[in-house]
């Protein structure tokens, strides 16, 4: 199933959408003018282990990426991707 992730910069996540169900999403704070600092990932426990949270760390990166921000990744999950993909 194609999952939908929606940029929200007043809440600052990104929130994934499966079928309209909200079913995650990744949290980040601004802390500096030019940082992103991606504190919280989370997935509704029976959407788990689908590669969900995964594609949202993929778009939060892209989004810091595409507006050249240094990325921060206070959430172990955002820094174990970071570390198993460095790019």
């Amino acid at each position: 199933m194609s999952l939908d992730i929606r940029h929200d910069k007043e809440a600052q996540q990104f929130t994934a959408l499966l079928e309209q169900e909200d079913i995650g999403e990744l949290a980040y704070g601004l802390p500096e003018p030019e940082t992103i600092d991606f504190q919280h990932t989370f997935i509704e426990e029976q959407h788990r282990g689908k590669g969900y949270a995964e594609q949202l760390i993929k778009r939060g990166l892209e989004y810091a990426s595409s507006h050249g921000l240094q990325v921060r990744a206070s959430c172990p999950a955002v820094a174990r991707y970071l570390e198993q993909n460095p790019q």
